[in-house]
C-alpha cells in the first residue's frame, strides 16, 4: 500500500525576502516594527495585514461602546506617550492612536494590506522560514524571513466564536454577535440580554442602556466590579507639570 509523505516546501529563491516577518498589523504589529526599527537600524521587515485596514482589535469591532479593559499609561507604546485626558479610553480613540504612532514612525510604507497568511515552514538547511500568503486578489505568493513574527491576536477575524445555544432557530428577535456589529441595528425601546461577562459585556451593558427598554446580562460565573473613573487624575496632574516622556512613565508607575 501506499502512503502518501508531507514534503514541506522548499525555499524559493525567486520568494521576496526580508530579515523580519510580521504577522498582523495591530497594536503588537505596529509596536513591534518600531521597536525593531530603534533597536535595529537597518533590519529589513514586512507586516502582512490579513484585513484591509490596520488597527486590529481597534478596527474590528464596533459594537457601542467598545473601549479599553485597562488604562493607556500601561497598554500604550512605551515609545509614544499617552496624552490623551481619558485613561481608559475608547475604541475610535485607541485606533487613532495606532494610525497616528504609524505614521509618525513611517511603519505605513512596510504594511502589505490584503495579505493572509496561509502557511509557514522552517527549513534549517537554510535557516529560513517560508510563508505561503493569499492576496486579496486570490493569487498567493511567497515570503522568506529569518524570523517570523506573530502579532494576530488569539481569535478569528473572519468568525466570531459560537457556543451554538439549542434553539436559536426559535427565537424570534434578533440575535447579534458583537464582533460583527450591525451599523444600523436599532435597539431603542427593546429588550436586550448579554451573554457573558467579559470586558465586551461589561462595555456593551451601559452603554446600550442608554436606549433600550431594560438590558439584562447573563453570566455563568459569578463576577464583581469595581466602578473607577475613565480619568486619571494623577496621569493629568503630572502632564501639567512635567514633560510628555517623564510624565508618562511617572504615570505607568502610578498605574
Amino acid at each position: 500500500m501506499a502512503t502518501a509523505v508531507h514534503q514541506p516546501p522548499t525555499v524559493d529563491e525567486a520568494a521576496e525576502h526580508v530579515d523580519v516577518l510580521i504577522v498582523g498589523a495591530g497594536m503588537s504589529g505596529i509596536g513591534c516594527a518600531v521597536h525593531l526599527q530603534r533597536a535595529l537600524p537597518g533590519t529589513s521587515y514586512t507586516i502582512l495585514e490579513a484585513r484591509e485596514a490596520i488597527g486590529g482589535t481597534w478596527d474590528l469591532f464596533r459594537y457601542p461602546g467598545i473601549r479599553s479593559d485597562s488604562d493607556l499609561h500601561t497598554y500604550g507604546f512605551d515609545f509614544k506617550p499617552w496624552v490623551d485626558e481619558q485613561s481608559i479610553a475608547d475604541g475610535p480613540a485607541i485606533l487613532d492612536y495606532i494610525q497616528e504612532t504609524a505614521r509618525e514612525y513611517d511603519v505605513e510604507r512596510h504594511i502589505r494590506l490584503g495579505h493572509k497568511v496561509r502557511s509557514a515552514a522552517w527549513s534549517s538547511d537554510a535557516a529560513r522560514w517560508t510563508v505561503e500568503v493569499e492576496r486579496a486578489d486570490g493569487d498567493h505568493t511567497l515570503f522568506t524571513c529569518d524570523w517570523l513574527f506573530a502579532a494576530g491576536g488569539y481569535y478569528r477575524y473572519d468568525r466570531g466564536y459560537d457556543p451554538g445555544f439549542a434553539g436559536t432557530e426559535r427565537f424570534g428577535g434578533e440575535l447579534v454577535h458583537p464582533q460583527f456589529w450591525p451599523q444600523d441595528l436599532d435597539y431603542a425601546g427593546k429588550r436586550v440580554v448579554v451573554i457573558g461577562s467579559g470586558a465586551t459585556a461589561v462595555t456593551l451593558v451601559p452603554a446600550m442602556a442608554e436606549d433600550a427598554a431594560h438590558v439584562t446580562m447573563l453570566q455563568r460565573t459569578p463576577t464583581y466590579v469595581v466602578s473607577l473613573p475613565k480619568y486619571d487624575w494623577i496621569a493629568n496632574v503630572l502632564k501639567r507639570w512635567l514633560e510628555p516622556r517623564r510624565a508618562y512613565d511617572s504615570s505607568w508607575l502610578s498605574s
